[in-house]
């Protein structure tokens, strides 16, 4: 666990000095802000308190960002190590190919966590602004939610990242899949046959039909941590598959 924790770290540091870490963090606080100064703009002129008490008032927006943003903090994650020939000096020295996987991935979580942790000053404002607040349950068990399905996407990501030495290529494989996996809930509808298990593998579908209803189901989070885990368990695959090239 300690390389692990020694990639992680090392991951979550270079967030800091990467102009595309800033670029996805500006632009998510820029369409959240908006959005939030709009909601409230509007709940203030025409009296929409019980609307703008609400403090899930910039999670829907959030959740399709995060669509985006992910592929983009997971794309360089393993490809730019390929690229640049660095990947052989990790493998050859005392890091296991699992370790290699799950530090990159830790570090990126660390990251989305921070990201995460600064959009609740949104609803902490709506919860100073209105009597007698917002109800923090439904705001936890949405961020529970968020926080697993970050996860998971960012498991995809570092997979999809293990298969390319190109970031951008990888960008846009990890946002095809996650796009099939966001709408695929909607495909559910149009079989009967097998629309059980179609509407099961639907990113939104687990999140929006309990976490965002302030609904903790523990089907859903085994849902997220079973596809964050096969995931990496994958990634690890293909990086020793690379071992022995």
């Amino acid at each position: 666990m300690r390389n692990v924790w020694i990639i992680a770290s090392r991951e979550f540091k270079l967030y800091f000095v990467s102009p595309l870490a800033y670029v996805v963090a500006g632009v998510m606080f820029l369409i959240l802000g908006l959005i939030f100064y709009i909601n409230i703009g509007q709940a203030i002129a025409f009296g929409g308190g019980a609307a703008a008490a609400d403090g899930r008032i910039v999670i829907g927006a959030l959740v399709w960002i995060l669509l985006f943003a992910t592929p983009a903090i997971t794309m360089r994650l393993l490809a730019d190590e390929y690229r640049m020939g660095t990947v052989e000096l990790l493998l050859t020295s005392p890091v296991r190919d699992w370790e290699l996987v799950v530090g990159k991935w830790l570090g990126s979580f660390l990251y989305m966590i921070l990201l995460l942790g600064l959009t609740w000053i949104y609803p902490l404002i709506i919860h100073c602004l209105t009597s007698p607040g917002i109800d923090q349950g439904i705001l936890v068990s949405v961020y529970v939610g968020l926080l697993a399905m970050v996860a998971a996407l960012l498991a995809l990501g570092v997979l999809v990242s293990s298969f390319f030495k190109n970031a951008v290529a990888a960008f846009f494989a990890t946002l095809g899949i996650v796009l099939v996996l966001w709408v695929i809930g909607g495909l559910a509808g149009l079989s009967t046959e097998g629309s059980t298990w179609v509407s099961y593998l639907s990113f939104v579908d687990h999140f929006g039909d309990n976490f965002y209803r302030g609904v903790l189901d523990l089907a859903d989070l085994v849902y997220y941590v079973s596809v964050t885990a096969f995931a990496l368990f994958m990634a690890g695959q293909v990086v020793e598959s690379r071992r022995w090239r």
